[in-house]
């Protein structure tokens, strides 16, 4: 993680989906920034603040060409705290695995021009993971 090397994106807003290497049930969501001692400018405004996380329900449903998505958790990173923070997702009515993961950015620690993230990071277990443990204790 270093000054400059993040995904930049314009104004405050902004969002990715993130498409995993395998189906996964997710736990939660680790979202880092730089400190503001290892900032240029001495400031951590482009840092994200209000950030949600969704999944898509696509197929899921009976009308499987329909886009669905579900919240799993709004959270704030804290400019305040320790530069990688995680933050736990809310646990589904049918326990799914899900192959992409959407971070929407809703607002920003004050810079008008762009926001960065420097590391996302997705926690849970793969499908055929957790279909091998269960029934063992």
């Amino acid at each position: 993680v270093f000054p400059g090397n993040c995904w930049a994106f314009k104004g405050h807003q902004g969002q990715v989906v993130i498409r995993l290497a395998a189906r996964v049930h997710l736990t939660a969501v680790t979202v880092q920034h730089i400190t503001k001692d290892a900032s240029p400018s001495g400031t951590t405004v482009s840092a994200p603040k209000d950030v949600a996380v969704f999944v898509s329900l696509l197929g899921a449903s009976v009308d499987a060409d329909r886009e669905e998505e579900t919240l799993l958790g709004t959270f704030t990173y804290s400019v305040k705290k320790e530069p990688m923070q995680t933050f736990p997702l809310k646990k589904m009515l049918l326990p799914r695995a899900f192959s992409h993961v959407k971070l929407l950015v809703k607002s920003n620690w004050g810079n008008p021009w762009y926001t960065c993230i420097y590391r996302v990071q997705v926690h849970g277990m793969m499908e055929n993971q957790k279909a091998s443990t269960e029934g063992q204790d």
